[in-house]
């Protein structure tokens, strides 16, 4: 049940979405205060939208960050190029990252899912690229609740080819190089910011599995950026390269 106030955010971030345009913050009386009031607006949105949720996105916990995570509606899961983007502009934000497929549930239950058991979950991992899309214009002094209430700034995910024997190799750090043609337009050291992109999920699936929410079969959750926010070009074929791991092609293309 959500109070008058956070009706009255959720109401504002559904409209922003539908509008396929960032605009201004939340109504200043109506900006959650906490992680609670932020999870009560996202989850109202959640309803409001009325679409399947196909994954998720998190983090591991932190001291600034107890709890991040945000559903990824099934319908803004791509996984043929071209790959349509919400941009106003010539260009799109996006996170190179490595995700992973349940091959079964985790359903809900009293005792916490071993990290063992989460791995033994597991389909396959992908190369994917977050969509990022936040519905603030503006970046400068928006809180983390404010970050939460709007999915974290999640606009989707595009899926790429599977990552072979992924829990086998060392998944930590490897450099990213995304090149367009022969052109190299950008290449760093890559680190996951969690240290291993297994972690947040471990922590995502018994955190789901207590609030009744839980990972099922076929979902893809990702979780985190190896190189924090690219820029990305429209309409030119791009590939991103995950060190000696491989690899994923996309041209990503203004939505209709």
């Amino acid at each position: 049940m959500t109070t008058p106030a956070q009706e009255t955010a959720a109401q504002f971030l559904f409209a922003a979405r539908n509008s396929g345009r960032p605009g201004a913050r939340i109504p200043a009386g109506a900006r959650p205060a906490d992680i609670a009031a932020a999870l009560a607006i996202q989850n109202r949105v959640r309803e409001l939208v009325d679409l399947p949720v196909g994954g998720w996105k998190c983090s591991a916990p932190s001291e600034p960050r107890p709890i991040s995570c945000a559903p990824i509606f099934a319908p803004t899961i791509f996984r043929t190029s071209p790959c349509p983007v919400i941009t106003g502009g010539g260009t799109t934000k996006i996170e190179p990252e490595i995700a992973f497929v349940l091959g079964r549930d985790l359903p809900p239950r009293a005792t916490p899912y071993s990290e063992d058991e989460v791995r033994g979950a597991l389909r396959e991992a992908r190369f994917v690229l977050e969509l990022m899309g936040s519905r603030y214009a503006e970046s400068t002094g928006i809180s983390f609740p404010e970050l939460l209430a709007d999915s974290v700034s999640n606009q989707g995910l595009f899926v790429g080819p599977i990552v072979n024997d992924a829990l086998s190799r060392p998944l930590e750090a490897f450099p990213i190089t995304v090149r367009r043609n022969d052109e190299t337009l950008m290449a760093k050291e890559g680190k996951h910011p969690d240290g291993h992109p297994l972690r947040p999920l471990y922590w995502l699936a018994n955190y789901l599995a207590r609030r009744g929410d839980h990972l099922r079969a076929g979902m893809i959750v990702t979780t985190g950026s190896y190189c924090g926010v690219i820029d990305a070009p429209l309409d030119v074929p791009l590939t991103i390269v995950y060190g000696d791991l491989g690899s994923l092609a996309v041209t990503l293309t203004r939505a209709a």
